[in-house]
């Protein structure tokens, strides 16, 4: 944060103002500063993650790009034209020239500080879309078999835009309203680790009568499940453990917004139960995946890591990356972790301690 007090916290209505009435020509360099002064306060900063997707087709021009409207409402009157017949359409429409139009985006996350401690910062989810001239209204050498595959255009190929025509933007828009678009971390963790508390607890009837069946050389035993499980009730969503990691290894010495961004969902699942999470996002990514290799001895695994390390410019970076699943196999922590116990290798402690702890009992996103 400045060393201006803030007036006001974002909310979703203030933001979508802030970003309608950015300009495409210098939406991107003016996004932050937008923020800056719409918010005082806060120093924002904007990363983007090239994660490209599309939305639905949603207007139609014609082949001089005059727009013709909304595309479903579009569809449905060309429809009614010709009496519903596919053949119809088709034939009419195959070679008229006129395309449909949708916006084609990737992630992007601004990120303010509202403190010291490592989650102290506000996340906006945003996305960054261009409006571009997709494809023809029908695939001109195949017949649609219902309207549906009208709606649902599978005939046009999205892997290079360079192809496309692009129309307007980019704009942004606020993404994740499902709980995610707006966040303060420490309240969210707070919000996650609660929300795992109670809903583990409203099961303790249930898990209170529950045997497991131990089958022995010689018997079978039951097992009452608490037993089993001592710590059942005192569990620690991964959530919080990534933030708490970063917080006392060496990572910390970086804030955490500064190399990740987090998908965060918070919404009402199947049967009312709570969904609360995220997935986290590297917004620097090494070149390359670290796999586990059959016979690889634990000194060359350090030197690979600490290569990662190197890479992205951080202490221990290795370590999230690995929680992530993705980059780093989880067998290279373990078998780094076998090292420390062994005293073939050295990490800081603060590291070291980090890494046995999730040896001990690991967590994966």
């Amino acid at each position: 944060m400045s060393e201006q007090k803030p007036v006001r916290l974002p909310d979703a209505a203030s933001v979508d103002t802030v970003l309608a009435a950015l300009q495409p020509q210098s939406a991107d360099a003016e996004l932050a500063p937008a923020l800056n002064k719409a918010f005082p306060g806060f120093a924002f900063t904007v990363a983007r993650i090239d994660d490209p997707y599309w939305c639905n087709p949603h207007a139609v021009v014609a082949a001089d790009d005059t727009r013709l409207g909304d595309h479903r409402a579009w569809v449905e009157r060309a429809l009614a034209a010709v009496g519903g017949d596919l053949t119809a359409f088709w034939n009419r429409h195959r070679e008229s020239g006129e395309k449909f139009t949708e916006w084609r985006g990737a992630s992007a996350f601004a990120f303010a500080p509202t403190g010291p401690g490592v989650a102290d910062f506000i996340q906006l989810s945003l996305g960054r879309e261009i409006e571009f001239v997709a494809g023809p209204v029908v695939d001109p050498d195949y017949r649609p078999y219902s309207a549906d595959d009208l709606f649902e255009p599978t005939w046009v190929s999205r892997d290079s835009a360079a192809e496309a025509q692009p129309l307007a933007g980019p704009v942004y828009r606020l993404r994740g309203r499902a709980g995610g678009g707006i966040v303060h971390m420490r309240s969210f963790l707070a919000r996650r680790a609660r929300i795992e508390r109670e809903q583990r607890e409203a099961r303790r009837p249930e898990l209170e009568s529950r045997v497991i069946h131990e089958v022995g050389s010689e018997a079978v035993r039951d097992i009452p499940f608490l037993e089993a499980n001592p710590g059942w009730f005192d569990f620690f969503p991964r959530e919080n453990r990534f933030f708490a990691d970063w917080a006392r290894s060496s990572a910390a010495s970086a804030r955490i917004f500064d190399h990740w961004a987090f998908d965060i969902h918070d919404f009402e699942g199947p049967g009312q139960k709570r969904e609360i999470g995220f997935i986290p996002r590297p917004l620097k990514m090494p070149a390359g995946k670290l796999p586990m290799e059959e016979g690889i001895s634990v000194h060359r695994l350090m030197e690979r890591t600490e290569a990662i390390d190197a890479e992205v410019g951080l202490p221990f970076a290795w370590f999230f990356f690995m929680t992530h699943g993705h980059w780093v196999d989880p067998d290279v922590g373990h078998t780094i972790a076998d090292g420390l116990r062994a005293g073939r290798v050295r990490l800081p402690d603060r590291d070291a301690a980090v890494l046995l702890a999730w040896a001990d009992k690991k967590y994966l996103f």
